[in-house]
C-alpha cells in the first residue's frame, strides 16, 4: 500500500432505525467518511410488511432484509464518501442492537423469509425493545431461585425479557411450529457476520450478556426442561464455539464483496454490541470507568478486576468488553424514546407554532424552557418507566409516572421533570454498582442525546460527578472499526488500538454544587416512588398493564 493511501477499517452499526458504515483511518482513528441507511420497514410494532392481524402489545419485530441493504448501500457509501479505494481496507466489523434475536435454518436463512412462515410474526426477528416475553422471564427467574440455579447472581437475581432465553420460550410458548422448525436462534450480529464470511460464528459478549453463558456453560438441560418440556433441547440452537471480541471471524466471501464493494478475502472481525463496542471508541476500558450510552434507551457497561453481584445488573462477564477483566452492563430502556413521547403527546400548539416560527425543533424550544427554571421549580417528580426498567428493577411491566401535575402544570415542566427522572435512573445504577463493592470513578457520555447540552449538565449535577464525553458522533461505528484494526493485526490487542483510535474530551460537564444539593432533595422523592411502586409497595402498574392487555 502507498504511503498516501492510509490503512483503513470499516466500522458498520446495526441501530434501531437505521445502519451506518464508517471508513476509520487505522494509524489514528480519523474519520474519513460514512454513510447512513435507514430501514425500509423501521420497526414492525403493529403489524407485518404484508399485513394481517395486529401484533399484540409489546412486540418489536424487524426485517432481516432491511440489514443487507445496509451493507449492499451504507458500506460502498461510505468508502465514496471517505475517497478510498476497497485496497485500503484490511479489515470490517460490526456491532447490532442487543438483544436482536432470530430464528433460522442450519444454513442461515431466516424462517420470516420462507414463503411458508412469512405471515407468522414469531419467524420474525425480535428486536431488543421487544418485551412481550415478561412473563417468561418472570417464570425464569422463579424457577432458577427455587433450584439455586448457580448462574443467576451474575445477573443480580434478574433475567431481562429482552433477552435470548425468555424470547426463545415465549417462542416455543405461542407457535411451536416456529420454535421446532428454527434450526439456530441467533443474535443479530452473528447472523451479519456469518452473510459476510459464509460461516456460522457466535462472539462471546452476546452469549455471556444476552445468553446466559457463564463458566463456559449454558443453562442445563434439566432447568429448561422445568420450563417446559420441549425447551429442555433449547441449547443446542445456541451451541458454537464462542469468539472472543477483537478476533477475526473469517475473510469477506466473494459474494460478500460483491454486495459490499470490498475485496474479496478482507478479514472480518467477530460481531459485537453496540453499547460494548463503544467502550473501545471511548476509551474506557479501564475498571471502574463507567460509559453512558445515551439514545432511545441507555447502556452503561463498566469493567472490573472484582466480581461480584450487583443487583439488577444485566450481567458481569469475564472477558466480555475487554480480555481480562469482568464488564458490567446496566440500562435503561427509555431515555430519548420517553422524550420524544412527551413532544408526541404533550406539545400544544403554540409551542409547535413558536418553534416552527423560530426553526427550531420542539425538543430544543422545551429544553430552552425548560432549563429557565430553577431545580424543582415545576414541583414534579418523575418514574422514567415508559418502556419498563431495565436496571435495577429488570421489570418491563412497570410504567411511567409524573407526580405533582396541576392545572399550572406546562409541557416544558414535564420535559424537565422526564430528563430529571431519566439522570435519576442513572444515579440508582451508580449507587447500586458501589453498595455492590465495585466503584464507579470515573462517567463518561456517548450518543445521541449529547446534543443537549442542559441534558448532560443535568446529569452532572444529579449525579455529582464530572461528565467526560465521546469526541465522536457515531461511537459504535468507531468502536466497530478499532476492533476490526485489532482483528486485521494493525494492532497487537484492544487496548493499544483503543488508545491509538479513541477519542475523549474530559470533565466537558462539571456539577453545580447549589444545583446538585437541590437535586439531592428531588432524588430522594424519585427514589421513594421507585421502591414503593417497584419493590412490592403496590402492583398498580400491573394491574393496569393486565386491565389493558385484555381489553385488547
Amino acid at each position: 500500500m502507498e504511503a498516501d493511501m492510509p490503512a483503513v477499517t470499516v466500522g458498520v452499526d446495526f441501530g434501531t432505525l437505521s445502519g451506518r458504515a464508517l471508513v476509520v483511518a487505522v494509524e489514528d482513528g480519523r474519520e474519513l467518511g460514512s454513510a447512513v441507511h435507514e430501514y425500509t420497514h423501521g420497526v414492525l410494532e403493529s403489524a407485518l410488511p404484508g399485513g394481517g392481524p395486529a401484533l399484540p402489545p409489546d412486540w418489536a419485530l424487524q426485517v432481516p432484509q432491511d440489514w443487507r441493504e445496509v451493507l449492499r448501500l451504507a458500506v460502498p457509501g461510505a468508502l465514496a464518501a471517505a475517497g478510498v479505494g476497497a485496497e485500503q481496507v484490511i479489515g470490517v466489523a460490526v456491532d447490532f442492537t442487543s438483544c436482536t434475536v432470530l430464528p433460522t435454518t442450519a444454513d442461515g436463512t431466516p424462517l420470516s423469509e420462507l414463503p411458508a412462515f412469512a405471515g407468522r410474526p414469531h419467524a420474525y426477528p425480535k428486536l431488543w425493545k421487544h418485551h412481550a416475553a415478561q412473563p417468561e422471564a418472570d417464570l425464569i427467574v422463579r424457577l432458577a431461585e427455587e433450584r439455586g440455579e448457580p448462574w443467576l447472581g451474575r445477573y443480580g437475581g434478574r433475567v431481562s425479557s429482552e433477552w435470548q432465553y425468555a424470547k426463545a420460550l415465549q417462542l416455543l410458548r405461542e407457535d411451536p411450529e416456529i420454535y421446532h422448525a428454527a434450526d439456530r436462534w441467533i443474535e443479530a450480529a452473528d447472523w451479519i457476520v456469518w452473510q459476510l464470511t459464509g460461516a456460522e460464528n457466535r462472539n462471546l459478549c452476546t452469549a455471556g450478556y444476552k445468553g446466559l453463558h457463564q463458566d463456559g456453560h449454558y443453562p442445563g438441560a434439566d432447568y429448561l426442561a422445568s420450563l417446559h418440556p420441549d425447551f429442555a433441547g433449547f441449547t443446542a440452537k445456541l451451541e458454537h464455539p464462542l469468539s472472543p471480541l477483537g478476533a477475526p471471524a473469517g475473510e469477506l466471501t466473494k459474494a460478500a464483496a460483491e454486495l459490499t464493494g470490498l475485496r474479496e478475502g478482507t478479514v472480518v472481525a467477530v460481531g459485537n454490541v453496540d453499547a460494548h463496542v463503544t467502550s473501545a471508541a471511548a476509551r474506557a476500558l479501564d475498571p471502574g470507568h463507567m460509559l453512558a450510552i445515551m439514545g432511545t434507551s441507555t447502556c452503561h457497561i463498566m469493567n472490573s478486576p472484582v466480581l461480584a453481584e450487583v443487583p439488577g445488573m444485566c450481567g458481569a462477564v469475564r472477558d466480555g468488553v475487554v480480555p481480562g477483566l469482568w464488564g458490567y452492563e446496566a440500562g435503561q430502556s427509555g431515555v430519548g424514546d420517553i422524550l420524544a413521547w412527551a413532544v408526541r403527546t404533550a406539545l400544544p400548539a403554540d409551542h409547535a407554532a413558536e418553534a416552527a416560527r423560530r426553526g427550531i425543533s420542539p425538543h430544543e424550544l422545551l429544553t430552552e424552557k425548560a432549563a429557565a427554571q430553577p431545580v424543582g421549580g415545576h414541583g414534579l417528580v418523575a418514574l422514567d418507566w415508559h418502556s419498563g426498567n431495565r436496571s435495577v428493577l429488570v421489570d418491563h411491566h412497570l410504567s411511567g409516572l409524573v407526580v405533582g401535575l396541576t392545572l399550572d402544570t406546562r409541557p416544558e415542566d414535564v420535559y424537565r421533570a422526564l430528563i430529571e427522572a431519566t439522570a435519576f435512573g442513572t444515579r440508582t445504577i451508580i449507587e447500586t454498582f458501589e453498595q455492590a463493592g465495585v466503584p464507579v470513578e470515573d462517567f463518561t457520555a456517548a450518543g445521541g442525546l449529547l446534543k443537549n447540552r442542559f441534558l448532560m449538565q443535568t446529569y452532572s449535577d444529579v449525579l455529582r460527578r464530572p461528565v467526560n464525553v465521546l469526541s465522536s458522533e457515531q461511537g459504535p461505528a468507531l468502536g466497530a472499526a478499532i476492533h476490526a484494526a485489532v482483528a486485521a493485526g494493525a494492532y497487537p490487542d484492544l487496548r493499544a488500538a483503543s488508545a491509538a483510535m479513541g477519542r475523549i474530551e474530559r470533565a466537558v460537564y462539571t456539577p453545580d454544587p447549589a444545583r446538585a444539593a437541590a437535586y439531592d432533595l428531588l432524588y430522594a422523592e424519585y427514589r421513594a416512588l421507585h421502591d414503593h411502586f417497584g419493590r412490592g409497595g403496590s402492583a398498580v402498574m400491573h394491574r393496569l398493564r393486565a386491565l389493558r392487555a385484555a381489553g385488547r
